[in-house]
């Protein structure tokens, strides 16, 4: 029995169930909330402490910026932001999804006019706090946006295409390449504003890589009496497979059965909250897998 189940053997089925209501409102409140944090955070810690927060936000601001300084010229955020997100959302429509690029881009359309309508609001002046809070609120954005089914856009969307395509959690590459844009931005304003965005930058990326479990793996070793009635609970509900052992507890002498699988991490609390309706003394080892070679089911975006 294989420990994964193969890739095109369910996208058809889930991506052609129409969403609920109720799904629908809860993905509709995630981004506009995510929208909320994103514009506000701009306006009250990115702009206060002159930070560049990475992605194409950040590159939106420095063009905002340096159109501001050098040439006199005042141009909106929105139309920038527009601008830059054109490209990755046409690749996003192809390679990821129909519905994730449309509610990605109600997100970047939100929090862009958003930005542009809310005043500024400073909170602080220590540049310190402003980094780590404002890395904070920026990295629960993208949360959030992730949660419902969409990115805050730009970057965003080229890390999801990375994580879709290899399987891999991509936020630490992209904290990597926004580190570019920062030495530009070095240049052009100052090192101690560049250098600080690093802070900001990584706050952000650690907030991402701890609330998006979406692209990480974990192995279960599920000992239970009754595990073809766990086998088929993993199955309907992860779609991933699962192996079978037979052994003998040291401890009594008793036959046991020992599930093995492999799934996803937003899929643990769900996998051993259902294991244990099904047997209630079940033993259930959990571990952390950072690479899985194989067929490796993943839940397509629509």
């Amino acid at each position: 029995m294989q420990t994964g189940g193969k890739k095109d053997k369910w996208p058809g089925f889930l991506s052609m169930r129409p969403l609920t209501p109720w799904e629908i409102f809860r993905r509709l409140a995630l981004i506009v909330l995510a929208s909320v944090v994103t514009a506000v955070n701009i306006q009250s810690f990115v702009n206060a402490g002159g930070l560049f927060p990475g992605g194409f936000n950040g590159l939106t601001l420095l063009i905002q910026r340096s159109a501001q300084q050098f040439a006199g010229i005042a141009l909106p955020f929105t139309a920038i932001n527009f601008a830059l997100n054109a490209i990755p959302a046409v690749i996003s429509y192809k390679f990821i999804g129909r519905w994730f690029t449309l509610y990605s881009c109600l997100a970047i359309v939100l929090s862009s006019v958003l930005t542009d309508l809310i005043p500024p609001m400073p909170l602080t002046n220590d540049i310190l706090l402003v980094c780590i809070f404002g890395g904070i609120f920026n990295g629960l954005a993208i949360s959030l946006c992730l949660l419902g089914g969409a990115t805050s856009g730009g970057t965003d969307f080229i890390s999801v295409a990375l994580s879709e395509r290899l399987g891999v959690d991509a936020w630490n590459y992209i904290f990597f390449g926004n580190c570019v844009m920062l030495v530009v931005a070095g240049l052009l304003f100052g090192w101690d504003k560049a250098l600080y965005s690093i802070i900001f930058q990584f706050a952000s990326t650690q907030i991402v890589h701890t609330l998006d479990l979406r692209f990480k793996r974990t192995t279960l070793f599920i000992i239970s009496n009754r595990a073809f009635e766990v086998y088929e609970r993993i199955k309907d509900t992860t779609h991933h497979g699962a192996t079978l052992f037979r052994g003998t507890g040291l401890y009594n002498g008793e036959e046991r059965d020992m599930i093995y699988s492999v799934i996803s991490g937003d899929q643990v609390k769900q996998i051993t909250r259902a294991v244990h309706e099904i047997d209630p003394k079940a033993f259930i080892n959990i571990l952390k897998t950072d690479h899985v070679a194989g067929n490796f089911y993943r839940k397509p975006h629509d």
